[in-house]
């Protein structure tokens, strides 16, 4: 008997099983989660990151494009509840480009004007292959014969283009880009010297050596990032996932990056891919992207306290479906909202940072698993990978609206029954995330003078 359970077992281990199907039709989101639109915008594994204005008056959501498609579309929320697709911007001779194309965008103001930046990513062999971003004025929408592109940031350095990017009013009173080239460093760039026609590089934030991982990717020094003020500290925070592990350095003066404290040797930590703080810098949270691989909660306190020089184990974890993982996420204390490829829209409460829990989620995906792409073809083609679901997610502070992009399914809208806006104020926190006051510069900041604004 024995032997013929230990037979069955073995047969078990090897016959093939289906991918399981996701949550069954009409019971894809929890109850306080609305679905307010939905748009598809054609073609699998075509759509990347996604950023919604924060005014009221400019219901603008753009929604990055990648692979044959690079580019970026334009999406009017001024009706909540009926959002359409108002503009499409592709790179000329698409086809002739190789790689990933625009996978992150984000706008900016400067100077009263409104701005666009759509990060790009062109292998050698192809054109453009120097190409960063480019910025577009987007000041007149809804008129979109208004929108006019009005620089190119192009880096020969390290060809390859920006994998992500992140706009930041600095204290000094400047708008700085922070880029992810393909080098051992996050490039920085002075805004205000981009659009008066220079490349306006003025910083590098040390990284790791770009490195061949897990599924045949060139990680690159860094893959994503987030950069904030300190009101406590009185400096400009920035908090890199740097490959193997994350680094928080002090850009006060963004010429001279000084490392405050590291995450490293941590269990697991193999491609560090995500990473944002609180409001208050005391916690972070953190992606790494390879299959099984959980939503880690750090205290970042004894590393910024000088306790210990590397931070090397999480106080808490997430996972939502445990045979997937995680893509990207925004936080907006106490509730971190979670793109998680196919197990779609999560928002998880870390108000405990050692136990958070799931509080809302929505499943864009709705169909089998581990159905995402071929990273080895391109165009990409229907793979056994995790990659698949919702790629990015963000946040309207003024109402709380919610938008996510799915790599085939398009652009979501959601709102959270009780989520009607967020300030960091209301929960005794610094009013600070990734959005930026670009008219004020950052909570608690002196008020830079005028010769420091370029």
């Amino acid at each position: 008997m024995r032997n013929l359970r230990n037979l069955l077992a073995c047969l078990l281990a090897v016959i093939p099983v289906p991918a399981l199907a996701q949550r069954a039709p009409g019971e894809e989101g929890s109850r306080n989660i609305q679905l307010l639109s939905h748009i598809p915008l054609g073609g699998q594994f075509l759509t990347g990151d996604i950023e919604i204005e924060q005014e009221l008056s400019r219901p603008y959501v753009y929604v990055s494009r990648i692979y044959t498609e690079p580019g970026f579309d334009v999406i009017s929320v001024k009706d909540p509840k009926a959002a359409r697709r108002i503009y499409s911007w592709r790179i000329e001779n698409p086809e002739l480009h190789l790689g990933t194309g625009g996978s992150d965008g984000h706008y900016f103001k400067y100077r009263g004007r409104y701005y666009y930046v759509e990060s790009l990513q062109f292998r050698v062999g192809g054109p453009d292959p120097d190409l960063g971003a480019i910025v577009f004025d987007v000041t007149g929408l809804p008129d979109t014969s208004k929108v006019k592109e009005v620089a190119r940031i192009r880096f020969p350095e390290v060809p390859v283009g920006f994998h992500t990017i992140f706009p930041y009013k600095h204290s000094d009173g400047r708008v700085l880009l922070f880029t992810a080239p393909n080098g051992p460093y996050s490039a920085v760039f002075d805004m205000g010297q981009v659009l008066a026609g220079q490349q306006g590089l003025v910083g590098r934030v040390p990284g790791s050596e770009p490195t061949q991982t897990i599924y045949g990717l060139v990680k690159l020094g860094y893959h994503d990032f987030y950069v904030a003020y300190d009101p406590a500290t009185h400096q400009d925070k920035f908090y890199g996932a740097s490959i193997r592990g994350y680094n928080v350095y002090d850009m006060t003066r963004p010429e001279e990056p000084k490392l405050i404290t590291t995450i490293g040797g941590a269990a697991g930590v193999e491609v560090a891919h995500t990473f944002q703080a609180t409001p208050d810098g005391r916690y972070a949270v953190s992606q790494t992207e390879y299959q099984y691989s959980p939503v880690r909660f750090w205290d970042l306190k004894p590393g910024l306290d000088g306790t210990v020089k590397v931070i090397s184990r999480p106080i808490g974890a997430w996972s939502g479906n445990w045979k997937l993982a995680s893509h990207n996420h925004e936080i907006r204390w106490p509730y971190v909202f979670i793109g998680a490829f196919e197990d779609g829209l999560a928002i998880v409460n870390m108000m405990d940072p050692t136990n958070p829990y799931t509080v809302g989620y929505y499943d864009t995906h709705s169909g089998s698993i581990l159905h995402g792409e071929d990273l080895a073809t391109f165009p990409p083609q229907v793979g056994n990978s995790i990659f698949n679901g919702v790629w990015g997610v963000d946040v309207r502070n003024a109402d709380g609206m919610i938008v996510a992009s799915d790599f085939r399914t398009g652009f979501w809208s959601f709102h959270m029954d009780g989520f009607d806006g967020w300030n960091g104020h209301q929960w005794g926190m610094p009013n600070i995330s990734s959005v930026q006051d670009w008219d004020n510069g950052p909570e608690g900041a002196p008020k830079p003078s005028k010769v420091s604004i370029r």
